[in-house]
């Protein structure tokens, strides 16, 4: 179970941040799920001119309270970033291995952010057993050498997904695009925890895992609908803001 927050436009990057480390120490939680607070890690995705992939990364195994204020984020000028913060839902998958965002090096190379736990989606990849199943969740729903992910497809494969699980939330990015998936299983208890929250100002486009009343009042926040895969333009420095 995370917690995580995009935007794009035109934004402060350390507001962002700080909205983020709001979530992970439970200041910001007004839902019905379990878990407050999320210490196991974070990290961060950017649009950075001149960096590898066209992305700038950042990932620390340290509670993002603790953490931020040595790292980059604070200080960048960009117009896309995502931000992750954890509590590994297994107490054994703890590490850098399994700190997102999860990177895999295609072709066209993706980045992977979830929120959400999956135990029985390796069924559907022929695996025996889960090793750990927000990689497994990557794999499966960007199928190794995609360039892109279809929403039609990508639902139907969610909607695939044995029972057993929660979520499968995720920020996914390339070098061209991102992703918002915003899924939840029918089944699971705890819906509102998993129901991302939209901010829209002439200025930026924010989607957050809570509404942060320090971005803007909880009010002008709206929840997301249920089961969508959305495509986020960041292939420009002058990106035309989300607000479909």
């Amino acid at each position: 179970m995370c917690r995580f927050i995009l935007a794009q436009g035109r934004f402060p990057a350390r507001d962002i941040l700080e909205a983020a480390v709001g979530m992970s120490c439970g200041r910001t939680a007004d839902h019905d799920g379990p878990v407050h607070v999320h210490p196991h890690g974070w990290g961060a995705v950017w649009r950075e001119d001149g960096a590898e992939h066209g992305l700038g990364v950042h990932r620390d195994i340290r509670p993002l309270a603790e953490s931020w204020r040595e790292s980059p984020v604070p200080n960048l000028t960009t117009d896309f970033l995502a931000i992750h913060a954890r509590n590994a839902t297994l107490p054994e998958n703890h590490g850098i291995q399994y700190t997102h965002p999860l990177f895999r090096n295609d072709e066209l190379p993706w980045y992977f952010m979830h929120n959400g736990f999956l135990p029985t989606v390796h069924t559907l990849l022929g695996m025996e057993s889960s090793t750990f199943d927000s990689r497994e969740y990557f794999d499966y729903v960007i199928p190794a050498g995609a360039h892109t992910i279809d929403a039609e497809q990508a639902l139907r494969l969610l909607d695939a997904i044995p029972p057993g699980g929660t979520s499968g939330n995720a920020i996914a990015v390339n070098s061209r695009e991102a992703y918002l998936i915003h899924w939840t299983s029918p089944d699971n208890a705890s819906p509102r925890y998993f129901t991302m929250q939209r901010l829209r100002t002439p200025e930026m486009t924010v989607i957050s895992s809570e509404a942060i009343p320090d971005l803007a009042p909880v009010d002008q926040w709206e929840p997301l609908k249920p089961g969508i895969v959305q495509v986020i333009p960041i292939t420009s420095a002058d990106v035309q803001l989300l607000h479909s």
